[in-house]
């Protein structure tokens, strides 16, 4: 006789789902081409006899198995035309260790077993945040040549995110992969975190002082080693303490394909039904469109579901702050008639559930589109990657350090970017994992100097183009490392390329003191955003515009406040004492930032700011004339 059917079976939450009570656990999967589905697990003996056989409804079989406890391991048993085979959950909340992937077992696990302590958290404001990118296995952490960094060890550098001014950080992508090594975009498991950037349970009482180190200060309660052997309340522990700390986590997710490995386990979810297939198109999840993987199959309600139910699942039970999705434009190209509609359905479904968690789209070439709202025909994204500022500053400092034409019109353009309705909505950045993967483009400094990163050239540069960053509209993000000059392009894999690891050291210890100078400019920089609502609004006009100068100014201000700056970045090559330029209103400025400051020389600069004269030029009713150090960034504020 069949497993019992639990009240409303076709209602009930897919996958493993312990029922109120603790009395036992419901399974749910969705197998339309499947003639059977046992489950078999460590609560049963790995039996699979009637009692533990599924009931079908439709195309999705489901059952209540009793005697189920949270950290029971389970797979179902799946039989089709082809056979039977076990086959892990696509739903799985968690992984096993043992016997070792692809082969591992998944584990019912209860959402309630960790206990949340971030009530009335909100994340920041969209227009307000900082977002910082990190790796997972490759941040910080011990013997990271030899060994996967963890998420218990990016609590390691909470405190020094929180003091270099960021609200934000987004998590390359952290559910499971094949190997133990890589970017994260080639999931497989996908509601399960990555379990190599979890630690074991002989481990774990090595994580307690910092844990509890930081709960203790933050007046939370203490944890025992017991609550974080589940693999799942790691991930939650450190996303509670980032709460704790005033800092989101946004997370990367990748829709638009799953790992290509899936396709030579026989227990993933690739051809889940043990079906007859002809053709990729026969798989259960996904289809023969590629894009570095298999295309999710989208034109299938229950697969465009399937992933809905992950974003929503990681705003329940991790309490994530938002989502920056992987190309979005292959999910729209590789699925046509149904990409954009998927989109739609997606970023409606989690704006009803948390409209203050962040949704960013990766879109190229971008289309404004992305970021309207579906009523008007958009895909109702709240942000999305833009590359106009990335490419023209990086470009810029190219030019100027092999002595070329240095066009600073191009910057101005893309200061605001083109068929944006709303600043805020274009994120922007000068590095990204993307861009200075190994053997991909440089890091900036590297950019500033080819040389010499460490040259007076890289790191002035270097100052300028961040000064524009964060001063620019929109959304700012940095990719870890690049607040403290990093040279080294950044690699995944430290196996192959051991030199390629962030240099922790250097600035920790002192052992660079042109870390530790940069740094401090990344850290008054990012805090002089914060601390200035003009410069995250939505602003902007340019006053001054000069390539053979390579001068550019541009002016920020608060609507109805009286708050307003003006941002001057030089890269020219030698000091312009007295530059006359354009003014948007007569009075005395204080300088509030000068990136010549934070050098090992005395800094060249208005130290008593500027007064502008009420003389009309370029269309505006005032004038000044300040000191423009060489490559440079100053910020003056109405005194």
């Amino acid at each position: 006789m069949p497993a019992a059917l639990p009240l409303n079976p076709d209602n009930q939450p897919m996958g493993a789902n312990l029922v109120p009570d603790k009395s036992g656990a419901v399974f749910r999967c969705w197998a339309p081409r499947a003639a059977r589905v046992w489950v078999a697990g460590s609560f049963n003996a790995w039996a699979t006899d009637d009692d533990f056989e599924l009931n079908r409804r439709g195309d999705y079989f489901i059952g209540f198995i009793p005697g189920v406890k949270d950290g029971d391991e389970y797979k179902f048993l799946v039989e089709g035309a082809i056979g039977r085979a076990y086959k892990r959950d696509p739903y799985a909340r968690e992984l096993g260790k043992d016997p070792g992937y692809p082969y591992c077992n998944c584990i019912v696990r209860d959402p309630g077993s960790y206990a949340w302590q971030d009530q009335g958290w909100r994340p920041p404001a969209h227009h307000d945040l900082v977002i910082y990118q990190l790796h997972v296995g490759t941040f910080n952490g011990p013997n990271r040549t030899s060994r996967v960094a963890k998420f218990l060890d990016v609590l390691g550098k909470l405190d020094y995110l929180a003091a270099l001014g960021i609200n934000a950080v987004q998590l390359l992508p952290i559910v499971e992969f094949a190997s133990g090594r890589s970017r994260g975009y080639e999931g497989s498991d996908i509601f399960s975190p990555e379990m190599d950037y979890c630690v074991g349970a002989a481990e774990v009482p090595l994580y307690l002082p910092l844990v509890n180190g930081l709960r203790g200060r933050a007046g939370m309660p203490l944890l025992t080693a017991a609550d974080l052997v589940p693999q799942p309340n790691q991930l939650k522990a450190m996303i509670d303490l980032f709460h704790r700390w005033g800092i989101a986590v946004i997370l990367d997710v990748v829709y638009n394909h799953v790992g290509g490995q899936v396709k030579g386990q026989q227990e993933s979810f690739w051809n889940f039904e043990q079906a007859q297939m002809w053709s990729d198109d026969d798989s259960s999840y996904n289809s023969s469109r590629d894009h570095t993987g298999p295309c999710f199959a989208l034109w299938k309600a229950p697969v465009r579901q399937f992933l809905i139910d992950n974003a929503k699942f990681f705003q329940e039970e991790y309490h994530c702050d938002g989502f920056r999705y992987d190309q979005v434009s292959a999910i729209v190209s590789e699925n046509a008639g149904h990409g954009w509609g998927f989109c739609q359905a997606l970023t409606g479904t989690l704006e009803s559930q948390r409209p203050e968690a962040v949704q960013i789209a990766e879109y190229w070439n971008v289309d404004p589109w992305v970021v309207r709202f579906p009523m008007h025909g958009g895909a109702g994204f709240d942000a999305c990657l833009h590359d106009v500022l990335r490419t023209s500053v990086r470009d810029a400092l190219s030019a100027a350090a092999w002595g070329g034409h240095v066009e600073m019109e191009r910057i101005a353009r893309a200061l605001w970017v083109p068929g944006f309705l709303n600043a805020w909505r274009a994120v922007q950045c000068i590095e990204s994992h993307d861009e200075v993967d190994f053997g991909r483009g440089e890091r900036i400094p590297k950019l500033g100097d080819p040389g010499n990163p460490r040259s007076w050239w890289a790191r002035s540069r270097a100052r300028v183009a961040h000064g524009l960053l964060l001063t620019a509209p929109g959304i700012p993000m940095l990719f870890m490392g690049q607040e403290f000059l990093e040279d080294k392009q950044w690699s995944n894999d430290p196996d192959w390329q051991p030199g390629n690891l962030l240099w922790w050291d250097g600035l920790d210890y002192g052992l660079d003191p042109v870390q530790g100078r940069f740094h401090r400019f990344m850290e008054e920089l990012t805090w002089l955003r914060r601390r200035v609502p003009a410069l995250r609004s939505e602003t902007l006009r340019v006053l001054h515009c000069n390539s053979g100068t390579r001068v550019l100014a541009f002016h920020r201000w608060l609507p109805g406040s009286g708050q307003e700056v003006v941002v001057i970045a030089s890269l020219g090559i030698r000091t312009m004492p007295g530059y006359e330029l354009a003014w948007p209103g007569a009075g005395h400025w204080n300088e509030v930032f000068n990136s010549d400051a934070y050098d090992d020389y005395a800094p060249t600069g208005n130290p008593g700011g500027t007064h502008a004269w009420a003389a009309p030029r370029d269309g505006l009713p005032a004038t000044a004339r300040v000191t423009l150090p060489a490559n440079a960034v100053l910020v003056f504020q109405r005194g």
